[in-house]
């Protein structure tokens, strides 16, 4: 099975690029804006013809999209997570290959959720911030493209990895800076939201399965199981071996707050602000329905929390 992946080089991208490579029935190509890319292309500025001729040349059986961004202005948002798939999408049109896309979406795309519940596909989506909005588009531009394609919505992913601006990378870099000082309390804020980790090799499994399967339109990829960030911390704590304590700062934003999440007792005339509600514009709960993935990918999580937090924490213990 020929198989195009593009954004191979991103956080979900370089663990879906090692599952398929360990599959001697698939031939990878990568494609992406990197050097080590197999074939360099923007696709945020790319043209659809050009990426065209590409698929005919190579006739992949599946094209897995994870390039996008995760930060920056509402318009880069929307270059890289919107506009892109929109160049994916017309180019596979185009294109006498027949490939299949699976696209990787988020779970962001719903946006704040009844505390308790469990968000099915089904589910409106009501994104609460410029990034959800931009995945949602592409996830509407693909459903409509008429192709043969799967849109994976990815909750909260963790494990090896995991970017250090994430709220689980400042955990973990907030931590290695108390212990290298030997701060026996550290005082972190924004810990009362509950979010869906999911191990970053579990969705790894879960587009390599979607990508073997005939499934279509959106199923979303979770634990099925939200879990509080301090609830988070205290594991993390624990597998590091922190002996001190964690000392919650609840409350609004404000001038009193002296540290947030991964910035450890800063002086008060250095305060970061404390992120309310969480970043991705998803307030204080969200918990995937994961039975679609069960019944139509064969797929559940297999990695749990606490192995998760200890690869976080062991890549944040050899930083320097």
């Amino acid at each position: 099975m020929r198989v195009l992946l593009i954004g191979a080089n991103g956080y979900l991208g370089r663990f879906v690029a090692d599952r398929l490579l360990a599959d001697p029935a698939v031939q990878l190509t990568a494609l992406g804006r990197g050097d080590d890319a197999d074939v360099r292309f923007d696709l945020a500025s790319g043209s659809p013809g050009a990426l065209t001729r590409f698929l005919d040349a190579v006739h992949p059986g599946v094209v897995i999209n994870c390039a996008g961004a995760t930060r920056g202005g509402a318009r880069e948002l929307t270059r890289h997570n919107t506009v892109a798939v929109a160049t994916v999408c017309e180019a596979l049109r185009r294109s006498g290959c027949g490939a299949r896309l699976v696209q990787i979406g988020c779970g962001a795309e719903y946006g704040p959720s009844q505390p308790g519940s469990s968000t099915a596909e089904d589910a409106v989506p009501r994104p609460g911030g410029p990034y959800g909005v931009s995945k949602l588009a592409a996830t509407e531009l693909v459903l409509g493209s008429g192709l043969d394609a799967v849109v994976l919505r990815v909750f909260s992913p963790a494990g090896p990895g995991t970017p250090a601006g994430s709220p689980l990378g400042r955990l973990a870099e907030a931590l290695r800076r108390a212990m290298q000082a030997n701060d026996g309390e550290l005082k972190l804020g924004g810990l009362g939201v509950q979010r869906d980790f999911i191990d970053v090799r579990d969705v790894a499994r879960a587009v390599h399965a979607a990508s073997l399967s005939a499934a279509q339109g959106v199923i979303n990829i979770g634990s099925g199981r939200a879990v509080r960030l301090r609830d988070a911390a205290a594991v993390l704590a624990r597998v590091a071996g922190y002996n001190g304590s964690l000392h919650e700062l609840d409350g609004p934003p404000g001038p009193s707050m002296r540290s947030a999440i991964g910035h450890p007792r800063p002086e008060p005339d250095h305060a970061a602000p404390v992120a309310y509600p969480y970043p991705d514009g998803c307030g204080s709960w969200q918990q995937a329905d994961v039975r679609t993935a069960r019944d139509r990918l064969g797929w559940r999580p297999r990695i749990n929390l606490e192995e998760s937090l200890a690869d976080i924490w062991m890549e944040a213990a050899c930083r320097i």
